[in-house]
């Protein structure tokens, strides 16, 4: 059987389909959205008559393959991922990712992976090389069988609120955050963001407000590829939410310049059975074990080969140039020190600081289990904790790629970053943030007229 197969005879033999059927039934669920996450982290669908839900159980929805990549076209007006003529995929829903909207409750949802089509006799069945989500699932458990060892990761999604009610005083040299008075302002909608999360799934713990406009509102942490769906799931309530007030929900990393930039560091761990393996049981002062270190190592050896898929747009490295504002500049880790790229925040739990709010939790995943597993096979040690300001470390040691175009050459040059992704998946995306990177440098900006227009004589 192919793993379309497989699927298939999960969805429709499975007690699950039938308590499924039924839950939607008396739910009042009328319409279901099929879910398909792009190579960006944008979120298609297909929307089908609940009625129909065995059928598609079995048979998924169908979409043309470009979809992955946004249906973006190069400058040169090459059609990514296939061009026109490329076959479809088949999207199988997930029984266990099913939602129902909390903003309207006669539509449901669910995640799909995705597959290659029955009619494709070469490779009819196998997993979609370009799916991400279905990717980081398979890459989660090969992991796992390799090391006996899980990946739990919880997100800080900062994001901007952006609107004329959204706006903040601000004292000269000081800071609106944690200020309760700008918390307050934003009640009705951390109020409505956190109802939907919750019946979404998320289990939402904090939050708080960080510079204007910005809230960063968390949930419990979890297995990698559950973080990730609710990551999406989270962006999703965002934008409702957003629309219901009137504002622009944006995830963009850096939307203004001298604020602090949108981030989503990963707060990762190791779990074997029910043990966190980065810490010491009964050990208080702040640690790291032997296989942490490993981890660690690999993911500060990789750190640049990483960046184009943790910091995925151009905009991204405004946030890295405008330093003293928490993002990282240096590839180093330091015990509770905020200006590093990791940080050991607590006993168990490193920060990983590279990746935005616009980051691929899907891929930015995947990334880290390849590079956790290089450090653990090669016992990568990540050197000596660093304990001084990283901002006030002038040497070009250790320094990350600045530009999304240095990214793209580090991505190339990795060849652990490149193989954690499947090859057609690891093409395309270079092509993808190539591209990017091309149009940036040939688009003239607002910046270069203020700066040269009637610079001379």
């Amino acid at each position: 059987m192919t793993a379309l197969d497989l699927h298939r005879e999960l969805n429709t033999n499975s007690s699950a389909a039938a308590d499924l059927a039924a839950r939607i039934r008396e739910s009042g669920v009328e319409y279901l959205y099929y879910q398909v996450v792009t190579l960006s982290g944008r979120v298609l669908a297909k929307v089908v008559p609940a009625k129909h839900l065995l059928r598609n159980l079995e048979k998924g929805v169908q979409f043309h393959r470009t979809c992955l990549s946004d249906l973006q076209s190069t400058s040169g007006g090459v059609l990514l991922g296939g061009g026109a003529q490329a076959a479809e995929f088949t999207a199988i829903p997930d029984i266990d990712s099913f939602r129902v909207l909390p903003w309207d409750r006669s539509i449901g949802s669910f995640f799909c992976r995705l597959y290659e089509p029955d009619h494709r006799p070469s490779v009819a069945g196998q997993p979609l090389a370009t799916d991400a989500r279905g990717n980081l699932i398979r890459a989660h458990d090969a992991f796992t069988k390799e090391t006996g060892l899980r990946l739990k990761s919880g997100c800080e999604p900062e994001m901007s609120w952006i609107g004329e009610s959204m706006e903040v005083q601000v004292r000269p040299g000081a800071s609106p955050a944690y200020h309760l008075g700008n918390l307050e302002l934003m009640r009705p909608i951390f109020k409505k963001v956190m109802e939907y999360s919750t019946a979404m799934g998320l289990d939402m713990i904090e939050g708080d407000y960080e510079d204007p406009g910005q809230l960063e509102l968390n949930w419990m942490y979890d297995s990698c590829e559950l973080t990730a769906d609710r990551l999406i799931t989270y962006r999703l309530i965002c934008r409702q939410v957003a629309r219901e007030h009137g504002v622009i929900a944006s995830f963009m990393a850096k939307p203004s310049t001298g604020c602090m930039g949108n981030g989503c560091h990963h707060n990762v761990s190791l779990w074997r059975g029910d043990e966190n393996v980065l810490a010491e049981a009964g050990r208080r002062e702040l640690h790291l074990t032997e296989i942490g270190r490993h981890a660690l190592g690999g993911m500060l050896q990789h750190a640049p080969g990483s960046m184009m898929v943790m910091a995925s747009t151009v905009n991204s490295y405004k946030r890295f140039w405008d330093t003293g504002l928490f993002a990282p500049t240096r590839i180093n880790w330091g015990m509770d020190n905020k200006t590093c790229t990791v940080r050991l925040s607590a006993n168990g739990r490193l920060e990983y600081k590279l990746p935005d709010a616009s980051v691929n939790p899907y891929l930015s995943h995947a990334l880290l289990l390849a590079a956790m597993r290089d450090g653990l096979q090669k016992q990568t040690d990540p050197g000596a904790s660093v304990d001084k300001d990283s901002y006030a470390d002038v040497s070009e040691i250790g320094v990350l790629p600045l530009t999304l175009g240095d990214a793209v050459a580090a991505f190339r040059s990795d060849e652990v970053m490149r193989t954690a992704l499947p090859q057609e998946m690891s093409d395309l995306y270079l092509e993808l943030k190539a591209d990017e990177w091309a149009r940036a440098c040939g688009a003239v900006t607002d910046w270069d007229r203020k700066m040269y227009l009637e610079y001379l004589p």
